[in-house]
């Protein structure tokens, strides 16, 4: 991911507060002398009461009910609508603190994808599917208005 990133300018490394996107990011935050910046609400959707774990079998359905049914959640998990929200508010504190500058977010798919689906709704659960781990994607921004996105990361 680094070297995907290298030429791009960063000046910011921000991510969720779980290991794999912290670590995923920082070599890159190493590189440029930043230190990562943590924000708990890049968090990945919360889709059942934080003591329980799912199969990825398990969670499929769930995930497709959610795309089709944003409101959707189980006891003890949260909505699309309520991930969205949360991830939105950091994008948007993000916009406005670092106004000008180049960000990289470390965050979780589902997350992503919600927030790009904010800005437009072609990135729905079809393009959640078809995306890889990690993958990059660059958000460009006039002010708070989303002008491209471009995947960055080349799959070999």
């Amino acid at each position: 991911m680094t070297d995907a990133l290298q030429d791009e300018g960063i000046d910011v490394v921000i991510s969720s507060p779980y290991k794999c996107s912290i670590l995923t990011v920082q070599q890159l935050a190493k590189q440029i002398g930043q230190e990562v910046l943590v924000f708990e609400d890049l968090k990945e959707r919360i889709f059942i009461a934080e003591e329980e774990r799912m199969s990825d079998k398990e969670l499929f359905p769930l995930i497709k009910k959610s795309f089709l049914d944003p409101d959707f959640a189980l006891m003890g998990g949260e909505s699309n609508v309520d991930c969205q929200k949360r991830a939105i508010k950091v994008l948007k504190e993000l916009l406005n603190t670092y106004r000008g500058q180049k960000v990289v977010v470390g965050t979780h798919g589902a997350v992503m994808t919600l927030m790009m689906g904010y800005y437009d709704s072609k990135y729905d659960l079809n393009f959640l599917l078809q995306t890889s781990k990690p993958d990059i994607y660059r958000m460009e921004f006039n002010g708070k208005e989303l002008v491209e996105v471009k995947r960055l990361w080349e799959i070999s």
